[in-house]
């Protein structure tokens, strides 16, 4: 008979609904047949047993919240009867863990791009980056002029990405918008870049050279618009030499401990936390321990969540920097008036999360069971091999962004609702339900809904990996590539003039 509900840890005092139940029905745990009480959506919580009021409901092994009220047997568990248990800022005590992953011994190689440098990148694409939002359009009309003109098996696309930023910033703002461009500078997927600056912008091309560093004068060049007398005309004899630059890279056989991956959701929904972000842990895991990298955000979302991964920290260095991670963006919702624990979307709740607890719990499976190697700052790229935290909000644009920034080659972005945004970098969509895999085709990269569908956990991971190997190596690419879903957005805190 097939499975109607799911208990995820034994100690949990609810059930999760694998589908609509109606008022009447019941379902059999052990001895005890428990009788729904009113409609419960799949996806959303049914009550196992009474839950006295401020008692803590508990999923995951882990509180998720405590009843406003006496919650029944039968009763359906959601914001109506369930309060938060999160505050401000805590204190931590430093409980180190043994990681559970270790490092094997491998062969495996994908097929990418060896830079000069040595970096490598899985794509032979060249970027457009502007200094400033005031010349999108120009550089917009320069990316499709070459996309038409350059049309070679060798070039995987010519791309721009605009944005609203570089001049009218102050002090945080400014440098987070230099960083973020300087970083899709080097990002070695961009086999060659063409910068392009207004003349009068705050982030002018002399100051932003500071922030970029050394760079190939090869493979970087700059055009500063108000300069030039057709911009255009000067853009496009650039681009032909960018072009003839991209040209001289092949595909070669790397060592999978290259690869370094994103790791995201949005649009979560109940079954996030059961599916496609534990299918993305064991990821992780597998390809850390193939001596690989990757790097988890939403710093929001690990609210509630926060002292599994503090556990492990590979020493106390770090578990503080994941303690400062932490506190010090739980005082910026409050440095604005905001609650800490007001994350759940309309569209999150709808799908079955109803605090923040529950979805950081169920986020922070994307991690696996990986040693915390370091911890970003937002802007920053990863220099240690193994899983890192970055700073940064849950919004799905700007998250993206920042890990893309990070160095990922790869973002992968589990969903339950579904959205069609991609990043500069191939973002993987997993669903974590078929039905969204099966509506939305030109979304959706990979089914991760299989799991509560009788699927082995360890044949899916295994089928994953092997899909993004080839996704690394250029042997089928993502939706948000085929569609052209490539975007990039930057945070902002401050004033701008």
């Amino acid at each position: 008979m097939e499975s109607t509900y799911i208990i995820v840890n034994e100690l949990d005092n609810v059930a999760f609904a694998l589908k609509d139940f109606q008022k009447g029905e019941s379902i059999q745990v052990n001895d005890n047949e428990i009788f729904v009480n009113k409609v419960i959506p799949a996806g959303h919580k049914i009550a196992l047993n009474t839950i006295q009021e401020n008692e803590n409901v508990i999923k995951y092994g882990y509180p998720i919240g405590s009843a406003k009220e006496t919650i029944y047997a039968g009763d359906w568990v959601h914001t109506h009867n369930v309060k938060t248990n999160l505050e401000g800022t805590l204190e931590y005590t430093y409980n180190p863990k043994t990681s559970s992953v270790k490092k094997i011994s491998t062969e495996r190689t994908f097929n990418g791009y060896v830079r000069e440098n040595g970096d490598v990148g899985i794509r032979n694409e060249i970027w457009i980056i502007n200094t400033v939002g005031c010349i999108n359009k120009t550089c917009e009309i320069v990316a499709k002029m070459a996309s038409d003109q350059y049309k070679d098996e060798k070039l995987d696309g010519v791309y721009h990405y605009p944005h609203l930023f570089g001049c009218s910033q102050l002090g945080d703002d400014l440098h987070n918008t230099q960083k973020i461009l300087s970083n899709l500078v080097h990002h070695p997927n961009a086999a060659a870049i063409l910068v392009m600056g207004l003349g009068c912008e705050n982030n002018y091309i002399e100051e932003f050279k500071k922030v970029i560093g050394k760079y190939n004068e090869n493979r970087v060049k700059f055009l500063e618009v108000q300069a030039a007398e057709d911009e255009i005309e000067e853009a496009m004899k650039l681009m032909d030499e960018l072009v003839i630059y991209a040209k001289s890279f092949e595909r070669q056989p790397v060592p999978v401990s290259k690869l370094k991956v994103g790791l995201k959701c949005g649009g979560s929904d109940g079954y996030s936390g059961i599916t496609a972000n534990p299918l993305l842990g064991a990821f992780s895991d597998k390809l850390i321990s193939h001596g690989g990298s990757t790097v988890l955000t939403e710093t929001p979302e690990l609210f509630g969540a926060e002292q599994i991964l503090m556990e492990r920290a590979k020493d106390e260095q770090t578990f503080t920097k994941i303690v400062d991670l932490v506190n010090d963006f739980k005082e910026y919702f409050m440095k604005h008036g905001q609650n800490v624990y007001e994350n759940p979307s309309p569209g999150n709740k709808k799908g079955g999360i109803t605090t923040l607890e529950e979805k950081s719990l169920g986020n922070v499976q994307k991690g696996g069971f990986a040693e915390v190697v370091d911890v970003l700052p937002y802007g920053s790229r990863m220099q240690k091999t193994g899983l890192n935290l970055l700073q940064g909000p849950g919004n799905d644009l700007v998250s993206v962004t920042a890990l893309a920034a990070s160095g990922a080659h790869i973002v992968l972005f589990t969903t339950g609702r579904g959205t069609p945004f991609g990043g500069p970098v191939p973002t993987v969509k997993i669903s974590t339900n078929s039905a969204l895999y099966n509506k939305k085709k030109n979304w959706i990269d990979f089914n991760a809904g299989v799991l509560v569908e009788g699927k082995d956990k360890g044949e899916l991971t295994d089928e994953f990996f092997e899909y993004i190997l080839q996704l690394a190596s250029g042997e089928v690419r993502t939706n948000n590539e085929k569609f052209g879903f490539k975007e990039i957005s930057i945070f902002k805190d401050g004033v701008i003039l």
